[in-house]
């Protein structure tokens, strides 16, 4: 049985927590700061309370773990990471922040064990996913990825509902964005390119957001005309946004945008996430284009209600642990998420939310 030790027991951790402990195949250690958090956290689970920006104390709480999953804020990521790699084990997490994101690589330059960041649903099964449609072409013109969590029943003027970190959805709209135009690498303003498209009769916005593509510019670069990454939501959302950050100057006051938003903006278990990747170039001399479009709904795991977003990022993180436990990953150095096989994932115990009702689920064992 192996240890995993999951950093942060908010929505995504507690829920990778379940899902670890519910396949039977894992002892969990769950570190976060907050008694209050943990005592929410699956009581399998081995709680402790402790400072996480303490890398010394928290290293030697890692010491003997297989692997660190960080659910932690996005602000920790270096400070988890540099912890796991001093306590020799492997390290994944979900982080969009596209700077820390690098320090993790720097960080795995010289690790005898493996570190794969970016494993959530965006950054993480989107890159997968539009990577496998890239394999299928010959030249590549353009690649374009959405996702967005989603309430399934919206009824305020943000038409959103808060599915997840907080603090995440305020850095992903207020940090550059990576993109390829035109064949060149470039970074380009979040919240603008704000586009309309209409999927099974409704219409949606999709805008630039920040660390959605995790390596996949690089991977691409010179490879491919344009290549973007944008956050689906109702349409007016972006709007309002860009009203609150740019116009009242909230992008200098984070805090207080997310004390507004946490005490305006209700919690919702009822969301809907939607993956949406197309693919054109050209397959034998001629132009042609792929798409991949899943929506995954929130549902029971276990007996208890879990958002899409809760599952779909915990899902996808776990999927990715089992598949270094199996052994079918390297495992040291840097692991990108082009590098994970699509098929692996979706025929994971795990990645099975990803794959539809006709598939095997581990939510059904879990029940």
């Amino acid at each position: 049985m192996h240890k995993a030790a999951v950093i942060g027991a908010g929505k995504i951790g507690s829920t990778i927590a379940s899902l670890l402990l519910g396949s039977g195949d894992y002892q969990v250690m769950v570190i976060d700061q907050s008694a209050e958090a943990l005592a929410d956290v699956d009581p399998r689970a081995e709680a402790r309370p402790m400072a996480i920006d303490d890398p010394a104390t928290l290293t030697r709480a890692l010491e003997g773990c297989f692997a660190v999953v960080n659910a932690a804020p996005y602000h920790l990521t270096t400070i988890v990471a540099a912890a796991a790699k001093a306590a020799g084990a492997h390290y994944l997490d979900l982080t969009e922040d596209v700077a820390a994101s690098r320090v993790v690589r720097d960080l795995a330059a010289d690790a005898t064990t493996a570190f794969i960041p970016q494993c959530g649903l965006a950054p993480g099964f989107i890159t997968i996913a539009a990577w496998d449609l890239c394999k299928h072409f010959d030249e590549l013109h353009d690649v374009r990825l959405r996702v967005g969590a989603l309430p399934r029943y919206p009824s305020n003027a943000l038409n959103y509902n808060l599915t997840w970190s907080t603090d995440g959805v305020i850095n992903e709209y207020c940090e550059p964005c990576e993109a390829i135009v035109g064949g060149k690498l470039r970074e380009v303003p979040a919240l603008e390119e704000c586009e309309e498209f209409s999927l099974d009769g409704v219409t949606y916005e999709a805008f630039n957001t920040s660390g959605g593509l995790g390596t996949l510019c690089q991977t691409l670069e010179g490879r491919v005309r344009n290549l973007n990454y944008r956050t689906i939501r109702y349409p007016g959302h972006a709007a309002i946004m860009k009203a609150l950050l740019n116009d009242l100057g909230l992008r200098n006051r984070r805090a207080l945008l997310k004390d507004i938003l946490e005490n305006a903006v209700p919690a919702t278990l009822q969301d809907v996430v939607i993956v949406f990747v197309t693919v054109s170039g050209l397959k034998n001399g001629h132009l042609m284009q792929e798409t991949y479009v899943n929506k995954v709904y929130a549902q029971s795991v276990g007996g208890e209600m879990k958002s899409a977003i809760q599952i779909t990022t915990a899902g996808a993180i776990c999927a990715v642990l089992d598949l270094l436990a199996e052994g079918k990953l390297p495992q040291s150095g840097f692991i990108r998420q082009e590098d994970i096989p699509l098929a692996d994932i979706l025929g994971n115990r795990f990645g099975a939310f990803y794959a539809g009702d006709d598939q095997p689920a581990l939510r059904a064992a879990a029940e």
